[in-house]
């Protein structure tokens, strides 16, 4: 009979420690009133939000078309609080975002991107996101009327301009103007089909693999030369930019309606390896208007380049 009085007593016991584990309430109940003050003290203000705490975005609604991109400016008051935000989507197949708040379109459709305190998330500001598909029924991608090609933005196979007009007339120009400033320009290569362009891919792919490939040739349907608005000139190496030839191009091609396409600096914007001597046209206002930004394609359009797969 003592022995059974003395198991249920353990029993008793045991029981009382487990309830103590799983519910804090009842492990507080067995402390002094002094500890119990302490806990409060310690414990309250994390449960509470600073009135004074707010975060103002610049704008409560973003447009922006499948592949490009917005950067809210944000405005944080929090006196005496970790001001590191933590930014979330509803709907990711519409659009995400990163840890800096950069907003990317993925699909067409409307969602709602937030910004909270990661000490409070209480503390909290939404923007609407609209995202449009900027590609048209032909399959060409036009955005502030510019055409743009990149990883991100493909032509269709059937599509086969040979070289356009009034950029061959435009390069005329430069290379006329390059002559008498004693300047030999000369094109390498123009107009690709995309049958071309897949054979190139291919063949730089099965020397170098996909990944280095991927940084200096672009994939069928990817390339700019398929629009007939891209010329390579003179020479394929990046020693090209430190000629007499290359520094000319790069001063003075926007003046003809060119951009160097892929500038020195921005290669993980582009998605492309620094080539100095790969000009693209836009017409003479908007390779200005690009030259002076000092920005590239990409960043003056706010649109990515990264291959979907």
């Amino acid at each position: 009979m003592k022995r059974s009085i003395s198991l249920i007593v353990a029993l008793l016991c045991c029981g009382s420690l487990l309830m103590s584990c799983s519910d804090p309430a009842a492990g507080n109940e067995s402390t002094t009133g002094k500890d119990e003050a302490s806990t409060n003290q310690t414990t309250g203000p994390e449960n509470e939000t600073d009135p004074a705490a707010s975060i103002t975005l610049d704008t409560n609604t973003a447009d922006i078309p499948i592949g490009g991109y917005v950067d809210p400016a944000v405005t944080v008051s929090a006196d005496g609080t970790d001001q590191k935000l933590l930014w979330a989507t509803d709907n990711a197949a519409v659009a995400v975002v990163d840890d800096s708040g950069r907003i990317i379109g993925k699909g067409e459709g409307q969602c709602v991107i937030t910004a909270c305190l990661e000490s409070d998330p209480k503390v909290a500001a939404s923007i609407t996101v609209n995202v449009t598909n900027p590609t048209s029924a032909d399959g060409l991608t036009y955005i502030n009327g510019i055409l743009i090609v990149n990883k991100t933005y493909a032509l269709p196979s059937t599509y086969s301009p040979d070289v356009d007009s009034e950029a061959n007339t435009a390069l005329a120009k430069m290379f006329q103007a390059a002559k008498a400033d004693g300047i030999s320009l000369t094109i390498v290569s123009g107009y690709r089909s995309y049958e071309r362009q897949n054979t190139l891919y291919n063949n730089y792919v099965a020397r170098d693999g996909v990944e280095a490939a991927d940084t200096y040739s672009a994939r069928a349907g990817h390339s700019e030369h398929q629009t007939g608005l891209a010329f390579d000139l003179n020479s394929l190496e990046e020693s090209f930019g430190e000629t007499k030839e290359g520094i000319w191009l790069r001063e003075h091609c926007w003046e003809y309606g060119f951009i160097i396409r892929y500038p020195k600096g921005k290669e993980d914007i582009t998605g492309y390896m620094y080539e100095p001597w790969h000009v693209r046209y836009l017409g003479k206002s908007t390779a200005k208007s690009v030259f002076e930004s000092g920005l590239c394609l990409e960043e003056y359009l706010n649109v990515t380049s990264v291959y979907a797969q």
